[in-house]
Order: C-alpha cells, then structure tokens, then sequence
C-alpha cells in the first residue's frame, strides 16, 4: 500500500485519500515510468491548452463585457455556454456509467458521492464576487493573459494566492 507524508498530517494510506481524479503519481513505478516520452506528453497537453484557449477566446467566454452582461442578466451567451458544457458533462458522465468505460490504463471510472458542507456555500459566493469583480474564473485567467489583457497578472497571483492560504489552513476552517 503505498502512502503519502506531509510535514502537516500524519501517514495517510493511498486508499484513504478521497480525490475526484486518477492519482498515478501516489504509485513510485507509475511516476518514473516513460520518462523519456515525457517531453512529448507535455508537447500534447501544451498543444491540448493552445487549443482550449483558442476556443475560449473565439467562444469569447473571456470577455469581460460578455461576463458583465451574464451577471447584469443582459445576454444569454454565457448562460448557453455554461449549460452546454453542464449537458455535454451530464451525458458523458450518463455514458460513462452506462457503458462502464475505463481509464487509458484500463481502471474502472468511479464516481463518489460528495458530502455538503456550508463552507461550499461560502466558497461559492467568494469564487462568483471575485468572478464578477475581476470578469474572470481560473478556467479563461491563461487565456486573456494570451490575449494581451496583462493585467489578468493580478489576478492570476491572487488566485495563486487564495489557493496557498486555502491549503495552509483548510484544516482549521469550519465544515
């Protein structure tokens, strides 16, 4: 059973770590597998991003005009696309269970059920004021820095920010 150390908490088993993704890097033969085709993988995933990136700027979901307009109820674009990308989800998720698809490396997909806590509610309405102020969530922050809109810096070091404070102290917030 391979395990995890962190100067923070105490041994945890790899079984007990709950996570919405696959962890290879947890197994010591899976991350020092294929080093050599990393360069190559990472020339993928690079060209995978150019591309998301290319659809978010012509999709103009990076507007700040197109976010102001979803959050003064003016326009439908941004509301089409984010339920466009809810239905696309619930249909692959629909045929994933159904069709009982694997991983590339043949692991069952699971799917497990989320706890609430109040605090989701909280971080909702910090993560869509900071959406509304900044006209910009984590997903397009790369884009509209690719676009020239360079004072998406800010944002991105705040971002960057919230996600270290929020890691240092998560064990002591409220649930």
């Amino acid at each position: 059973m391979s395990t995890v150390k962190s100067p923070s908490r105490a041994t945890i088993k790899k079984s007990d770590i709950q996570t919405d993704f696959e962890v290879k890097s947890l197994d010591k033969k899976d991350s020092s597998a294929n080093e050599s085709n990393s360069l190559a993988s990472n020339f993928k995933y690079l060209m995978a991003g150019i591309l998301f990136g290319i659809v978010l700027v012509k999709s103009e979901v990076i507007s700040w005009f197109r976010i102001q307009e979803m959050f003064k109820l003016q326009s439908f674009h941004m509301y089409g696309v984010i339920g466009t990308a809810v239905v696309v989800g619930a249909i692959s998720v629909f045929l994933i269970k159904k069709l009982k698809i694997k991983t590339i490396h043949g692991e069952p997909i699971t799917f497990s059920d989320k706890e609430f806590r109040k605090g989701q509610i909280f971080g909702g309405l910090i993560f869509g004021l900071g959406w509304a102020i900044t006209g910009a969530c984590p997903g397009p922050l790369f884009a509209q820095l690719g676009t020239g809109v360079t004072v998406v810096s800010i944002t991105i070091l705040s971002a960057i920010a919230g996600t270290w404070v929020y890691g240092k102290y998560r064990d002591k917030l409220p649930l």
